[in-house]
This record gives structure tokens, sequence and C-alpha cells, in this order.
């Protein structure tokens, strides 16, 4: 990762040049090479602002260490001297530089954002649900796992039954046990879609590899494995909040 990078327009990934406009020549993605003047910020995508291939394997250290190079070299009090336009231009960098690099470092914030650029909009789909919810008069609901879903139904009536003893100011320890257990069980379901979701990232990463080097690939595969990137992504939230009703319960 450095400066020396195409320039990915975003939206519709092709790359674009222009020549940088203190001295003429051709401009690098930041910074100019030839004069070394800031340049104007332009739409681009997070992945494109450090010169990645649209990828979900990041070397993490890597993208770090350009994020503090970059820091340092468009700090806006070394424009504090400049034109109005350089100041502006190292003050709106920044800002790209600051949400590229907390969306790219993330590993769920990373998958949703390339999902996004591929067109899935994953709090469109919580928004439509929660509106269908306030149409109908309910309450949103989430699709449930199918590999939970008797333990979902054991887990609800459970606390539906500590949250009866906490209004009666009852005691139940052994439901508090088979609570903590089911939590426990859980977390462990959360932990293992990391590995999962880390086996998408590869056949994904495998897909564009195969463009970079000719391969043609169709409209079908990318879609499979969105479709599975985003189907892990509902199943985890799904999950995280089973985890947060029982630790509310337990903690209440």
């Amino acid at each position: 990762m450095s400066d020396r990078i195409a320039i990915s327009v975003e939206g519709n990934g092709a790359d674009a040049t222009a020549q940088c406009w203190s001295c003429g020549a051709m401009r690098a993605a930041h910074f100019c090479d030839s004069c070394g003047h800031v340049q104007p910020p332009i739409p681009t995508d997070f992945f494109s602002f450090f010169g990645l291939p649209r990828k979900l394997n990041i070397d993490l250290n890597q993208l770090e260490r350009s994020f503090y190079a970059l820091s340092r070299k468009l700090h806006p009090d070394i424009y504090a001297r400049s034109a109005e336009d350089e100041q502006h231009w190292s003050m709106e960098k920044t800002s790209q530089l600051n949400d590229a690099y907390r969306t790219l470092r993330d590993p769920i914030s990373r998958t949703e954002y390339l999902l996004k650029l591929e067109g899935v909009r994953m709090e469109e789909q919580s928004k439509t649900a929660t509106e269908l919810a306030r149409i109908e008069g309910g309450t949103k609901k989430q699709v449930l796992p199918p590999d939970l879903l008797e333990e979902v139904f054991e887990l609800n009536m459970q606390l539906e039954e500590a949250r009866t003893n906490k209004k009666m100011g009852e005691a139940d320890p052994q439901l508090a046990v088979d609570l903590q257990r089911t939590k426990k069980h859980l977390e462990e379901k959360y932990s293992a879609l990391d590995v999962e979701l880390h086996g998408y990232w590869n056949q994904w990463d495998a897909l564009v590899a195969g463009q970079e080097a000719g391969k043609s690939v169709s409209a079908e595969e990318r879609k499979q494995i969105r479709d599975r990137m985003v189907d892990l992504l509902n199943r985890r939230s799904y999950i995280r909040n089973l985890v947060r009703d029982v630790s509310e319960v337990l903690e209440s």
C-alpha cells in the first residue's frame, strides 16, 4: 500500500487518472509524485483509498502502517500556511482516511462494506423488517436459523419463566444454571461463525484473483458467495441478540 496507486472512481471501479493541480504532472492518489502537493479528494471506495483490491483478507499490520503514514502526511497542521484549498483538501482526505481505516480494520464492517459495494444493503433489510412490523403492529422478526429452532423455543420459555420469577421475587438456581449453559453454547456458536466467515472470504478472494488473472466469473458465482455471507451475518446478528437477551435476564 502506497501513494503510488491507481485512482479507482467509486461506482464503476474504473481507473481514472488526472494531472496534478499544481505542476501538471500525472498525479498519484493522494500526493503528486513530482511536486509533493496534496491532491483534491475524489469519490473512491475505501479499498481503493488504500490501494487495495476488493478482497476481504487484508494484512492488518500493513493497513495500520499505511494509516499512520498517511495520517502524518495529511495532518491539517502541516498545511496551516498552505493555500486555503490545500488546507480544505487535507481535512477532507483525513476524514476519508479515518472512515476507510475504521471500516476496513474491523472484519464485520469490512464484510458489510464490500457487500454494500456489491449492491447488498444490510441496513435496508433491517429497516424493511422494522417497517413491516410497524405496519402489522408486531415486533420485527428475524429469520431463525434452522439449527437453532428447538434450542430457541426452549430458551424463550426459560427466559419468560425467569422474567416471571423476577416479578414474583422468586429465585430458581437451576434455571439460572441452565441459562448460563445456554449462553455459553450460543457464544461458542457465535465464535464459530468467524471461522465460517473466513471460509467465505477465501472463496470471494479466490474469485477476485481469478478475475484479475483473466478468468471469466459469472454473476451467479458472485451472487452465491454474497448470499452465503449475508446469511451468515444475519445468523450472527440473531445469535448476538439471543446472547444479549440471556445476559439481561441473568444480570437483572
